[in-house]
């Protein structure tokens, strides 16, 4: 028995408002820039360090602390609570990209989710005096609500950005995103260096940053909002039950189709799952990299940092130009190899190396943001129209598992070798194996299979 045809979303009736559709995508580039505070300035710089203080503090000498009858270490504490929220976010986002697809109702599903994160990683602010129980919930709420919305933001790319022009659009998306966090990420670095002679201490000034970073998330999205729209009418007289049990069923006959109809976009997701694993993992620990194996202060640390989301601005600007010229897989397939030699180089760093460490890291600026970009502008052509948000919810949910296999074999690395260096290495497999997958990956009968138009050069 044949499978059951993908749904169609409808055609746009009328001629298509240029200005309109140009108008849309400006502001969809905006939820990019709104929502980059929370990678930018609280996953990757404040949160870890300053929960891990404040259950230290609960502690208050003791070698654990209770999480819900279970003793855990102040260290390991915000280790498990990202464990956590990463399991909960694969659920979440799974039931978002289903629902948003199903009752048409993008823009208010984004909405919801997006100021459900925003208002958590605002409430960071009481997390003070040993409340780190509070801390960990808003941390998982917070995470839940910045990957679903993000999910279903992703799925209006192939709405409102023809096939040939979605690189672009992808690229200055992901390249305004890497400017805004970095904007955000300099003004409370700046805060945070400058707390004594402001007379605040260290942890008002960390508990201001991550506070505004929920004012900046929940702030400019208003914009995307005001221009995004949904592109097809909602199903009438069905309850909120009934709709998360259609859209559930739904998104089990997708999971059929990917396997089924669709296994070259499976494929292109175990690529993506592969290579990402090394750019998450390099993204990650590169800064334990150069504070444990290569000694370096924390002002290199934090210019290192602050340089890479300036400079992966014009880096994904750079990668979808030359897409657009060259052809989207030969870009990224050329960028896989720079991530490869970049991580080769990193081995051999001496100790103390600051200006080889900034020239790594402008060299992982320019490709980060687009190979980020591109992937996700590639995985728009091999997915059905009308199903976009539950394809995309299986994308990040590939970024999801990057996260935690990479950790794990760099973790099993440094077990096995007792080398940050040989830990480092490792990640070139990733690449790899990524770059085989994707290079063996006939993308124009993907597109073809997915029912799409195969643009000129891909």
């Amino acid at each position: 028995m044949a499978a059951p045809e993908a749904p169609q979303a409808p055609e746009t009736t009328g001629p298509v408002d240029e200005s309109a559709r140009r108008r849309e995508q400006r502001g969809w580039y905006w939820y990019d820039w709104a929502n980059s505070a929370f990678p930018t300035t609280v996953l990757t710089v404040f949160l870890g360090p300053y929960l891990t203080d404040v259950a230290e503090t609960a502690a208050a000498g003791r070698p654990y602390v209770d999480v819900l009858g279970f003793d855990v270490r102040p260290a390991a504490y915000y280790s498990f609570v990202v464990g956590v929220a990463a399991v909960f976010q694969v659920i979440v986002m799974l039931l978002a990209g289903a629902l948003a697809d199903h009752t048409g109702r993008k823009k208010g599903i984004m909405a919801f989710f997006a100021y459900l994160g925003s208002a958590a990683t605002l409430l960071m602010w009481f997390v003070s005096d040993g409340a780190y129980l509070l801390g960990g919930v808003l941390f998982i709420i917070a995470t839940v609500g910045f990957a679903s919305s993000f999910v279903v933001y992703n799925s209006f790319l192939p709405e409102i950005a023809r096939p040939e022009e979605r690189d672009t659009v992808s690229a200055r998306g992901w390249g305004f995103g890497y400017l805004g966090g970095g904007l955000l990420l300099a003004i409370n670095l700046g805060l945070f260096l400058n707390a004594e002679a402001l007379g605040l201490d260290g942890g008002t000034a960390a508990r201001l940053a991550l506070a505004s970073a929920g004012l900046w998330w929940g702030g400019f999205t208003i914009i995307p909002l005001l221009r995004l729209r949904n592109r097809r009418p909602a199903p009438t007289g069905e309850s909120a039950p009934q709709a998360v049990g259609r859209s559930l069923r739904q998104l089990g006959g997708t999971v059929r189709d990917l396997v089924l109809r669709y296994p070259r976009t499976l494929l292109f997701l175990l690529a993506y799952l592969a290579y990402n694993d090394g750019v998450q993992t390099v993204i990650a620990f590169s800064a334990t990299y150069a504070d444990k194996e290569l000694g370096l202060s924390d002002t290199v640390r934090i210019g290192a940092i602050l340089m890479v989301q300036f400079v992966a601005f014009f880096g994904a600007l750079l990668l979808g130009r030359l897409a657009t010229r060259f052809g989207t897989k030969k870009v990224v397939l050329s960028a896989l190899a720079g991530w490869t030699a970049v991580v080769a180089v990193a081995y051999f760093l001496p100790k103390g190396a600051a200006l080889p460490f900034f020239a790594l890291g402008f060299a992982i600026a320019i490709v980060m943001g687009g190979t980020q970009a591109l992937s996700r502008s590639l995985f728009s052509h091999v997915i059905p129209r009308g199903r976009e948000a539950e394809y995309y919810s299986l994308y990040e949910i590939s970024d999801k598992g990057a996260t935690l296999i990479g950790s794990f074999s760099l973790g099993l690395a440094l077990q096995l070798t007792d080398s940050y260096r040989f830990g480092i290495l490792s990640l070139i497999f990733f690449f790899v194996v990524g770059g085989v997958l994707l290079a063996g990956l006939n993308l124009p009968k993907a597109i073809r299979a997915a029912g799409n138009e195969v643009p000129e050069r891909i």
